[in-house]
Parts: structure tokens; C-alpha cells; sequence
């Protein structure tokens, strides 16, 4: 039995009222109680601003402050209905939603938000707050989406994108422990498109630069699993090279996921919005939720002196 999470600390998840973060309380709780994790709700709201008033502890306490905090209080009431014995907690944060979220993942073992929040047009496919803080988070980051077969893990598959630079990633093993504490197949994707210049090394291979760039993606797929694969070998693992866009690929295998994985690369100075074009694109049309998992670069590959 797979037991803890990869990383020290509670499970976030960001609530506002509103129905795509009332069903992101609902994946955290499920999430926090698979991996024995406290759950903690955090509800930024900014009301002391418009109000014009400073916090209040008296009985005539403003309207603004007695919403955030019914919010909150609501979304925890639910959380333990939901996982009764599970450690809940929230609070109400007097700052704007992405940063409420970004700070307290500074302490946090997982992030989880909605994909849209209170205010934002009901046919955007990705929310400002969800899309900032998958961006800039420091510890992993679910935006929870999708239909209820994968919102309510009846799949049984995890699916994990490998990038570039997932030789044995924080992204690969964090896509393995999920898989090993749901009981779940790991369904592990390397897409590749054949170059649009010839390889002078894939002469030495028959079937020219098609057989070379499927070779190398199958190469680079065995070198990130290895050191997880064993280390979970009781996970149920299917590995599969695709040809095609990354984004495409992995937008396709999530209709059959209850979790897609995916890295984002984060430099030591921040200059917009780290994703990537997978990433980024896995977050507005993923069939289920999406992982988000950060990891530094080193210098060189970054592109840093």
C-alpha cells in the first residue's frame, strides 16, 4: 500500500462559491482522504476594500466579511460530510485569489482549484486565477475539469505526458504515485514528429527519419521511467509513442483519464507565464483534470549563462 504524498505538506483547494470550485472541493476532499492528506480551503476575498471598512469582530459585522466567511465555512461543512474523519480546515484571506492560492502553496504538498471561478464568463474553457496559478506555483497544481466518469476516477488510468526533460522528473514520479495510491494503469505518452530535416546518424537505420524520430522518442521514454518503473513496479504501466502534436496526443488520451500529468519548467527568475505550449493547451481542453507539476531546468537548459 502506497502511503504520504511525494511532497511535505496539506492539500490547498481554492473556493469561492462558485459550481466549478464547489466540484474542485469535492476532488480535493477525495484526494486529500486517498492520501491521508489534511485538507485546507482557502477563500480570498478583497471585501474590506469595497467595503471601506477595517476587519470587525463585533456582532454587526459587515455583509462582505459575513459572505466570505459563510463561503468558506459552507465549502469545509461540505468537505467533511463529504470524508467524514478527514482534517479540514480554511481561511478567509483579505488579498486577490491568485495570490491567496500562490502563498499558501509555498507550504503546500498540492494546490487544487476550479477551471473557472465567481464572475467569469460561463463559456471560457480556462478561468485568469486557474491559468495564473498552474503557471507560477512552486508545488504541484491540479485545475480540475472534465466529466464525472474522470471526475469521479472511474477510469482507472492515469495518463503522463513525457517532455524533454522528464528523465526521471519530479513529473514522472509524482504521475507514478498517483497512479500507485488510486490502484490505477499508468498510461505513460512520448509524442514525436519526424524532423523536417534529415538526420545524417539516420542513415544508419532503415526506414529514414520516421524510424529515427520514433526511435529516439521510444529512447528517451525508457530512460525517463526506468528509476520510477522500479521503484513502482506494482503500477500497471503502458508505454506508447505517437506521432503527432504533444498537445493533441494527450488532449485525446485524457478522454479515457481520470488524471492527466504534465511538467511545467520553472527558471530562477520569473518572466511571465511559465507553462508551455502542452501545458497550456492541456488546461483549456482536457477531458479530466490536469496535473501540473513544476521543476527547475538546469542553467544550460534554460537558456541561462
Amino acid at each position: 500500500m502506497v502511503t504520504g504524498p511525494l511532497v511535505a505538506g496539506p492539500l490547498v483547494v481554492g473556493a469561492d462559491g462558485s459550481a466549478p470550485s464547489l466540484t474542485a472541493v469535492d476532488w480535493a476532499t477525495d484526494e486529500a482522504a486517498r492520501h491521508g492528506l489534511p485538507l485546507h480551503i482557502v477563500h480570498a476575498s478583497l471585501w474590506e476594500r469595497y467595503e471601506g471598512v477595517a476587519p470587525d469582530r463585533s456582532a454587526d459585522r459587515p455583509s462582505g466579511q459575513l459572505l466570505a466567511e459563510s463561503i468558506a465555512a459552507t465549502a469545509a461543512e461540505r468537505a467533511r460530510l463529504r470524508a467524514p474523519g478527514l482534517d479540514v480546515t480554511f481561511d478567509v484571506l483579505a488579498e486577490d485569489a491568485a495570490g491567496a492560492l500562490l502563498r499558501a502553496g509555498w507550504e503546500a504538498g498540492l494546490l487544487v482549484v476550479g477551471s473557472r471561478g465567481r464572475g467569469e464568463f460561463a463559456d471560457l474553457l480556462l478561468g485568469s486565477v486557474a491559468l495564473l496559478v498552474a503557471a507560477r506555483s512552486q508545488c504541484p497544481v491540479v485545475v480540475v475539469r472534465g466529466d464525472a466518469p474522470a471526475l469521479e476516477a472511474r477510469h482507472g488510468r492515469v495518463v503522463l505526458g513525457i517532455g524533454e526533460h522528464d528523465v526521471d522528473s519530479r513529473t514522472v514520479r509524482f504521475a507514478f504515485h498517483e497512479a500507485a495510491v488510486r490502484g490505477a494503469e499508468l498510461d505513460v505518452v512520448r509524442a514525436w514528429r519526424r524532423p523536417a530535416f534529415e538526420p545524417a546518424d539516420h542513415l544508419l537505420l532503415s526506414g529514414g527519419s520516421r524510424a529515427y524520430a520514433e526511435q529516439q522518442a521510444s529512447e528517451l521514454l525508457d530512460k525517463a521511467l526506468d528509476s520510477a518503473a522500479a521503484e513502482y513496479s506494482a503500477v500497471p504501466l503502458r508505454r506508447s509513442t505517437v506521432e503527432g502534436p504533444a498537445h493533441r496526443v494527450l488532449t485525446d488520451r485524457s478522454a479515457a483519464a481520470d488524471l492527466l500529468v504534465v511538467g511545467a519548467r520553472r527558471r530562477d527568475s520569473l518572466v511571465g507565464l511559465e507553462l508551455g505550449r502542452v501545458a497550456h493547451r492541456a488546461l483549456h481542453h482536457a477531458l479530466c483534470p490536469v496535473a501540473v507539476v513544476p521543476h527547475r531546468l538546469p542553467r544550460t537548459a534554460a537558456g541561462e549563462p
